[in-house]
């Protein structure tokens, strides 16, 4: 386990300068000031760290956002352009990370890699963080010699999954928060406004409505079994999460998002989307094809994408091109397999997955632009007409409150 070291050393100058270290021993952190061009004077263990270790929440604490991991590279393939060694560069990153948790891992990295550690295997050690998609391209870097242009690479692609993302999120957001609302307004209606009118009613005396007396029934019995019709929405949503994570249910799942109106289409696009932007970026930093379709295999987020890329695996693995095996699956489009079939011809395959992966992030933009220009106008009428349904049913009976009245 690492521990905290203050220590005080001189710089080129003279100059005498403190500070702290994290490492595993002394020797470490001795090596590492080394590294750093200064000359230790003074080294010892931080005996206040205990009180000021910080509370880590199990689930929130250990996270690492996708966002974070892309400013992270970026920043990492600055430095190794500019010169600065591995270690130095990591360093730094642990000591002007943000993210707590990142900043954490870059320090444990740094020590695996001082102990003679390759980079890649020192983040596959951490896969919240780094993926198998980062992991090796960080690999096929360092066998390249080119770390700092797959960094960059890698930084790009991550910023652009984070804003396909956050596409696809806006175009969800607004449906929710009315459907929310609704759902609060149909709440409020049925356990304290109607039971107001069924009294008045039953003071009128006579026959309500068909409509209207049905509404009652429902309020009645949503304020006596209150707890049944909550613990079964419970028990649905704990059903449910349960049979999409099991192997059956997330294909069952995967492919009826495909097939739902109108959001259907803006998920395959974001599949397609993601899809070729993963493999544009492992086959253009030199990783091997068959590990490059695993990977995006893995990543895909859709299970029916993940089937098709794993099919195409098994028969590059037999000799036959990528884009062959493709056209067997009605997920990619024959634009699609058209163009991979000319990258694979001219040699220019990571080319043509980033013209296919720019073209559907336009797909994804129009989609989400035509999409919340549609919903809008239809959740406006789909809250009148339950709102306003419900209040026509109350006052219904108004409209013959003489024939009510005995």
């Amino acid at each position: 386990m690492a521990v905290t070291y203050a220590y005080k050393v001189r710089d080129k100058a003279g100059k005498l300068v403190e500070g702290e270290l994290e490492a595993d021993n002394p020797q470490l952190v001795v090596s590492k000031l080394r590294s750093m061009g200064y000359i230790p004077v003074e080294i010892q263990e931080n005996s206040k760290q205990g009180l000021a270790r910080d509370i880590k929440i199990p689930g929130l604490s250990d996270r690492v956002k996708t966002k974070d991991v892309a400013v992270f590279s970026r920043q990492f393939a600055t430095m190794i352009n500019s010169g600065l060694s591995l270690l130095r560069s990591l360093n730094i990153l642990a000591e002007q990370t943000e993210n707590k948790v990142l900043a954490d891992i870059a320090n444990q990295v740094r020590i695996d890699v001082e102990k003679g550690s390759s980079l890649s295997a020192a983040l596959a050690k951490h896969p919240k963080a780094f993926n198998r998609l980062y992991v090796a391209m960080v690999r096929a870097g360092e066998i390249g010699g080119v770390l700092d242009t797959v960094l960059l690479r890698l930084a790009d692609t991550i910023e652009k999954q984070v804003e396909l993302r956050r596409k696809v999120r806006s175009a969800m957001t607004y449906p929710a928060v009315v459907a929310v609302l609704v759902f609060l307004i149909v709440t409020a209606m049925l356990l304290f406004i109607i039971p107001m009118f069924e009294d008045l009613y039953s003071e009128l005396g006579g026959s309500l409505p068909f409509i209207t007396q049905k509404l009652i029934d429902i309020s009645s019995f949503a304020r006596k079994f209150w707890f049944v019709i909550i613990g079964g929405e419970i028990a649905a949503v704990w059903g449910f999460r349960k049979w999409i994570n099991s192997e059956e249910g997330r294909k069952a799942w995967d492919a009826l998002k495909l097939r739902i109106p109108i959001f259907g289409v803006l998920v395959r696009k974001t599949a397609l989307a993601r899809f070729s932007r993963t493999l544009s970026a492992l086959v253009r930093s030199g990783v091997p094809i068959l590990e490059s379709l695993d990977i995006v295999a893995e990543t895909s987020g859709n299970h029916v994408v993940a089937t098709a890329t794993r099919d195409t695996q098994v028969a590059v693995k037999g000799g036959e091109p990528v884009s062959r095996k493709l056209q067997d699956h009605p997920v990619f489009p024959p634009m699609v397999v058209q163009m991979m079939a000319v990258g694979e011809e001219t040699g220019a395959l990571d080319e043509m997955l980033d013209k296919i992966a720019d073209f559907y992030d336009q797909e994804v933009e129009a989609t989400v632009d035509a999409l919340t220009s549609l919903i809008e106008p239809l959740l406006i009428v789909v809250m009148g007409v339950c709102v306003g349904g419900m209040v026509i049913a109350l006052y219904m009976p108004m409209f013959n409150i003489i024939n009510l009245i005995k």
